[in-house]
């Protein structure tokens, strides 16, 4: 169990891995509830420092997942839909919307006064096949500003925030080569947020992105940035998609990444958050999800349970993690996870099929985790518990 955990020894860090300890034995227990740690949730202990948020499949929106349904609004004060908002959805053909799920996720943040952010509106990936097909810029041109308008205007006053551009860059900073680069140009992104702010003028307006806390692709999002203030269209908020590993995560380049994009005057969020404790290709680059890789024993390790010891070393990182999110409340506006659950995460089939994941701060049957009482820790000990 030593050999796992690796953070920095503070005044409170011994009674930090004696309560993780405990928590381990508490969660294996069938009494094991919210209510032994003092019924205080996420979303209370955090407030006045940033939103905490969870992104939501089909099943959970309908309110089909039982175990679910009550947990999300005790534990979440934002929202995030996590496929029902793209295009091969939303948008299925030209002429032809489906916004029955998405109504579905209006009415649930209402009823909950949950922060909704839309997810997204201009994406290389999970298009519909109407769009791969468009050949000409004028074609192009006219579906995003349909796609952006009839959307956006839909939901004025209902969605709070819109990841407008998602996953534009390549790792070294320059732009991904989709369809929206190569038949128009840079000048895509500027147009889309131009849309959007016209469409819903109250609504924040996000770009969105994995890696770019990295210093090649933070300078590309950060050149991003600049070129949509420079036209004069507003974006309110950078997401970092906090798509991380056990193995290493890039503290440096997140505390620096944070500080950067604060610097341009707009919000940072991490938008995406989940953390595998399983091992990933050699070659792995980042969370594209056509990315897939041949599975082998080996790289599905933990099918039935995860050792104790890893429950530790992930409680350590999200420990990590959390304490440098508070040490810039005043700049992180919201910490989304990209899953409610170990059992619902994208990370169980990507990026290769049929693993036994346990990336989030619940487990398989909606019960904390040592990582999420590692991170409630650090407010109860704030206040002196």
């Amino acid at each position: 169990m030593v050999k796992y955990i690796n953070y920095k020894m503070t005044n409170s860090s011994y009674f930090v891995i004696f309560f993780i300890a405990l928590s381990i034995s508490s969660c294996k227990s069938k009494t094991d509830n919210l209510q032994s740690y003092g019924g205080t949730y996420l979303k209370d202990l955090y407030k006045g420092d940033f939103k905490i948020g969870a992104a939501l499949n089909a099943g959970q929106i309908l309110g089909r997942d039982s175990l679910a349904l009550p947990l999300i609004p005790r534990e979440f004060n934002t929202i995030t839909p996590e496929n029902i908002m793209k295009c091969e959805v939303i948008h299925p053909e030209w002429n032809r919307y489906n916004f029955d799920l998405s109504d579905k996720i209006v009415d649930l943040s209402a009823k909950n006064k949950m922060f909704l952010v839309g997810h997204t509106l201009i994406w290389h990936s999970q298009l519909s096949p109407f769009v791969r097909r468009i050949k000409s810029p004028d074609s192009l041109k006219m579906f995003m500003k349909e796609h952006i308008s009839t959307i956006t205007s839909r939901y004025k006053g209902k969605i709070n925030g819109w990841d407008v551009v998602n996953e534009a860059l390549e790792e070294d900073g320059t732009m991904r080569k989709s369809i929206f680069y190569n038949l128009l140009g840079d000048d895509y992104i500027v147009e889309a947020f131009r849309l959007a702010q016209a469409a819903d003028p109250k609504c924040e307006l996000y770009y969105n992105d994995y890696n770019i806390e990295q210093p090649k692709k933070r300078a590309g999002a950060i050149e991003i940035i600049k070129k949509i203030q420079k036209a004069g269209v507003r974006i309110d908020g950078v997401g970092i998609q906090g798509h991380w590993s056990i193995r290493g995560l890039p503290f440096k380049d997140i505390e620096e990444s944070i500080k950067e994009f604060s610097a341009l005057g707009i919000k940072v969020m991490f938008t995406e958050l989940d953390i595998t404790v399983l091992p990933n290709p050699w070659d792995l680059r980042g969370a594209d999800v056509n990315q897939n890789f041949e599975s082998k024993p080996e790289m599905n390790p933990y099918p039935k349970s995860l050792p104790d010891s890893v429950q530790v070393a992930l409680a350590n990182q999200y420990g990590t993690l959390f304490e440098l999110f508070l040490k810039y409340k005043d700049n992180v506006d919201r910490v989304t996870f990209w899953g409610v659950a170990d059992g619902n995460s994208w990370l169980n089939g990507w990026p290769i099929r049929g693993r036994t994941n346990y990336p989030l701060l619940f487990d398989r049957n909606y019960k904390p985790k040592p990582a999420y009482y590692r991170v409630s820790s650090l407010k109860k000990l704030n206040k002196g518990a």
